[in-house]
């Protein structure tokens, strides 16, 4: 597990791609990775260190475990809140790119071939894409990055977008310059469309910033731009794994060799005002669960969602 540190950990009321507001609360946070030894829990324990009285709690990310976990209970002083589990999907870098190649079936070669032919056509017959690696490339990756995630629905409705700070800036030129980031953009007519940014950690490739201009979406460039990384970096054939991080999408699951069920677990100190929040998050996330349950059902919510992140 990372070491600990404090942060202000937003409690999100959020529907969809759409955050209605937020409140937040300074935790204790630590990450679980992937390579961290370890079995999945059944029953979470609260950490055994001491809490600083300026913090609420304590959060534990991507914390492995054996089934579902109660959403809301007690443990002595505090309420523990199960806020979300997910799978946490990975590719096993611990092979050649010819075997990892072989798990998708022939149907699957053939759809991701046709991509990569149907855009390398589009280019006018061969696809222009780079890596960064070095200190002294990050900040032309960081510039191209930039004008490609200033486009994406992850900067305009969630603020996710790849950083545009000089703190972020100067983590990215310490990785590199310590050979520890990987880095891909993908062009189309000396245009930036897509871009992909991976720090590693101990040996992990972590999926940390992504994103590709809607305008390409059709043109399956993010899929692309994954392929074409992950032969690269087969090819180095020095890392454990590649790290999609928590959450699921079809891009994840198609390109994981495997996953692991993992959950994000508060320890927040009893009292009234916490016992108010956390309820009003839980039953606000059953509303919109519910609700999203019932678009699903009447085939709105595919439509809903590109509507919100597109605009058609």
């Amino acid at each position: 597990m990372n070491s600990w540190f404090v942060a202000q950990v937003p409690f999100k009321f959020q529907f969809s791609d759409w955050t209605w507001f937020r409140f937040n609360l300074n935790l204790q946070c630590s990450q679980v990775r992937l390579s961290d030894p370890g079995e999945p829990v059944l029953q979470p324990v609260a950490p055994d260190r001491a809490l600083p009285a300026d913090c609420a709690g304590y959060l534990i990310r991507s914390l492995p475990v054996q089934a579902t976990l109660p959403v809301l209970s007690t443990q002595g002083d505090y309420l523990v809140y199960v806020r979300q589990h997910y799978p946490r999907y990975f590719i096993d870098l611990n092979q050649s790119f010819e075997d990892y190649k072989a798990k998708f079936s022939a149907k699957t070669r053939s759809t991701i071939n046709r991509k990569i032919k149907k855009f390398a056509e589009h280019c006018g017959g061969s696809l222009d894409w780079r890596q960064y690696t070095r200190p002294e490339e990050m900040g032309e990756f960081l510039k191209l990055a930039r004008q490609v995630s200033a486009l994406t629905y992850q900067e305009k409705l969630l603020d996710a977008g790849i950083p545009n700070s000089e703190a972020f800036t100067a983590e990215v030129m310490q990785l590199a310059a310590q050979d520890l980031v990987r880095a891909y953009i993908i062009f189309h007519e000396g245009k930036p469309v897509s871009y992909l940014y991976c720090p590693i950690e101990e040996g992990v490739l972590v999926y940390s910033y992504l994103g590709y201009d809607p305008s390409f979406m059709k043109l399956s460039v993010g899929t692309v731009l994954q392929w074409q990384a992950l032969e690269t970096i087969f090819a180095e054939g020095k890392h454990k794994y590649f790290d999609f991080t928590e959450g699921e999408s079809e891009h994840k699951k198609l390109f994981a060799t495997g996953h692991r069920q993992c959950a994000d677990v508060f320890f927040i100190r009893r009292s009234l005002a916490h016992w108010l929040l956390v309820q009003g998050h839980r039953h606000f996330n059953a509303a919109v669960e519910k609700f999203g349950e019932f678009l699903e059902r009447h085939n709105l919510k595919t439509r809903i969602r590109q509507w919100m992140r597109f605009g058609a």
